[in-house]
């Protein structure tokens, strides 16, 4: 806690309000069960100025079971509809023997790498690896034995909302913290793929944060780099984005993942976005200083002599500054002047009888 501001810490970095934006890039799918690819992407995301990798660890049988019921398949309308559960996990699931190889290039890279653990197995296996912190999928958010699981490491835990009540958040996070997680952060999350930006609703960001005391971020499923951009305007401290080689290297989730060129994009704005809200100041910015010379001021604008009154002809209230401010004009209206004035010349006190 600095300041009263709440933190985590990832590694080397603290994360929350004061500190830079942790910009996470989420492989989820789009490794396309090619490890050679996988690497790339870690290097990718590495040069495209990721603070974080993120994979997800599972298997089609650790999630569900391989059944046609119409519960287990996927809506018309979705972007994966008529396709069951397990087939879409079956596809989308990174082999466990790469993960070790992963975070050994993502140590070398100096990048961090963890994982969603999305079942007590996972977990167990995450801990082999030493990864430095878990993230709770939303979709896992009410699934509070899992939670504790996650929360006896003792490590990091950044948790993803998407369609959980208040009620619900307050229960991961209380059922988190009664276990042994002393770092928590949430992520706003819309659990539509892609997401509309009419569904984002960032101002819960802040709220979150309010609410809970916690530092509080996005996981973003949206097309485009905008809503991660927004979400750091009013307040994210995290941003968590998928990430793709190339959308045309088709994936589960290559419709709303950001190739390299498009990530790095983002990555600038957010960092632009830091630096454009700053802190509360009022008064003049640094860059500001030299101008506040242009300012208006009251000015003599006609020649006059000793003893003349300073009426609305002869003097005025005009660019540049350097002379008496324009809020005492009308004090000063029908003194006189105590010698030869000429047009031009600043109004100063030291003018005036």
């Amino acid at each position: 806690m600095i300041n009263n501001i709440p933190y985590i810490q990832i590694g080397s970095r603290k994360i929350g309000a004061g500190f830079p934006v942790y910009i996470i890039a989420e492989l989820s799918a789009n490794h396309r069960q090619d490890f050679g690819e996988a690497e790339k992407l870690v290097r990718a995301a590495k040069a495209s100025g990721a603070d974080a990798i993120k994979l997800q660890t599972y298997t089609a049988d650790t999630l569900t079971i391989d059944c046609q019921a119409e519960c287990f398949i996927q809506p018309q309308g979705s972007l994966w509809q008529g396709r069951t559960l397990y087939d879409l996990y079956q596809e989308g699931s990174m082999p466990w023997e790469w993960q070790p190889k992963l975070k050994e290039l993502a140590d070398d890279l100096e990048i961090d790498l963890f994982s969603t653990a999305f079942d007590p197995t996972a977990v167990d296996f995450l801990e082999q690896m030493a990864v430095p912190a878990y993230k709770l999928a939303s979709f896992e958010i009410v699934d509070l034995p899992l939670i504790k699981k996650i929360a006896a490491t003792g490590k990091p835990i950044i948790m993803s909302t998407g369609m959980a009540t208040l009620r619900e958040i307050d229960e991961a996070v209380n059922t988190a913290r009664s276990t042994g997680a002393s770092q928590i952060a949430l992520l706003k999350c819309t659990s539509a793929y892609p997401a509309k930006a009419s569904d984002m609703n960032l101002k819960t960001i802040s709220q979150l944060s309010k609410t809970f005391n916690l530092p509080a971020g996005l996981s973003d499923h949206s097309e485009g780099v905008t809503i991660p951009i927004a979400a750091v305007a009013v307040g994210a401290t995290i941003i968590e984005k998928h990430f793709t080689l190339s959308r045309k290297n088709e994936s589960l989730d290559s419709a709303f993942s950001l190739e390299p060129q498009e990530f790095k994009e983002m990555v600038k704005a957010v960092r632009l976005t830091e630096q454009a809200l700053g802190q509360v100041c009022f008064g003049p910015a640094n860059e500001e200083r030299e101008n506040v010379n242009f300012r208006r001021s009251l000015f003599i604008v006609k020649d006059m002599k000793e003893g003349d009154v300073l009426t609305p002809e002869n003097f005025r209230s005009i660019r540049p500054g350097g002379g008496i401010s324009p809020k005492y004009y009308d004090l000063l209206l029908g003194k006189r002047v105590k010698k030869n004035v000429c047009e031009g010349t600043a109004l100063t006190w030291e003018l005036m009888l």
